[in-house]
């Protein structure tokens, strides 16, 4: 983790929250890929994983999008109530798990609500790169639309589209309109709530997209932690623990003095990534890919389960 300095907060619409931050010295910030994001503590203890919606190229500052989020676990209220201009807060390097395909002859970004931030460095980075691309933003209406006056004096403002829920039917997204016809190279790429990109990702595969073309970023899943009870076995120590229906491998393993180091505790961000050396994992994540699951040689400590009796970790 390092230091950096928030050397501006604006509310660009309700709930909305931008944030600039600098080194503390000024220096360049350690360069970072459209699609990636960075770590940050909001509290002593609590970190959260957020999109850098700035321009790739500029290594001066990490800019952040935050919503306030009413189901909040302690990071999006920490943010809004406490990330005051000039407060020193800890974030830690770039991590890119949403990186852009450099193949694509054409990619089409679709961003729901705050699922624009990393739409905005993909649309930045492939402006630069002189791709072909569009980039639909997607909103509930203009109050709870960050970013218009950005997008509307950004280089590529004429290849933006924005579509409000509550405004005339003929600005709405429409897939006869908005997603081309399915052709080898042209890739689609969805942020925002799980309900939005489930819509996207599943009228994308109606029109005939095929699915490795078709990319997904989650900010946040639900945790489902019921099930039959199993052990886990750690193959360092020979510790052995039952983790019970309600509880999680991490949790478990602390009745037993192992301590795992967690992040977005959703099988999102991947920080508890393990290890399976034997038995089947009951895989509950949306970090592994499907071919990745289907290996059954990795688990997220956090969420995930077990199909067989008992797991040995590499632990």
């Amino acid at each position: 983790m390092m230091n950096v300095v928030i050397s501006k907060r604006e509310i660009q619409a309700d709930g909305i929250v931008v944030l600039d931050l600098v080194a503390e010295d000024r220096s360049p910030l350690p360069a970072f890929e459209a699609g990636a994001h960075v770590d940050v503590e909001v509290a002593p203890g609590v970190v959260r994983q957020y999109s850098l919606c700035g321009d790739p190229a500029d290594t001066q500052r990490y800019r952040l999008g935050i919503l306030r989020d009413p189901a909040s676990r302690g990071g999006s209220v920490a943010v809004h109530d406490g990330f005051v201009e000039g407060r020193v807060v800890q974030v830690g390097p770039p991590r890119n798990l949403f990186p852009l395909d450099p193949s694509a002859r054409k990619t089409i970004l679709v961003g729901g609500g705050i699922g624009i931030t990393p739409m905005l460095a993909m649309a930045h980075s492939l402006h630069a790169a002189g791709k072909d691309f569009v980039l639909h933003y997607c909103s509930r209406e203009r109050s709870k639309a960050a970013f218009l006056q950005e997008l509307q004096e950004a280089p590529f403002a004429d290849r933006v589209e924005i579509h409000f829920d509550n405004e005339d039917e003929a600005q709405k997204f429409s897939f006869d309109r908005d997603l081309p016809q399915p052709e080898a190279g042209v890739h689609v790429y969805v942020c925002g709530p799980g309900g939005f990109m489930s819509w996207i990702h599943d009228g994308a595969l109606q029109r005939g997209y095929p699915a490795d073309q078709l990319h997904q970023e989650f900010f946040s899943a639900e945790i489902d932690t019921s099930g039959g009870t199993f052990e886990v076995v750690l193959s360092g120590s020979g510790k052995k623990v039952v983790v019970e229906e309600g509880q999680s491998i991490v949790q478990a393993l602390v009745t037993v003095g192992v301590k795992i180091t967690v992040s977005c505790e959703q099988g999102v961000c991947g920080t508890c990534l393990c290890t399976v050396l034997d038995g089947e994992p009951d895989h509950r994540d949306v970090y592994l890919t499907d071919e990745e699951k289907a290996d059954n040689d990795q688990i997220l400590l956090c969420c995930s389960r077990a199909k067989s009796p008992t797991l040995v970790l590499d632990l």
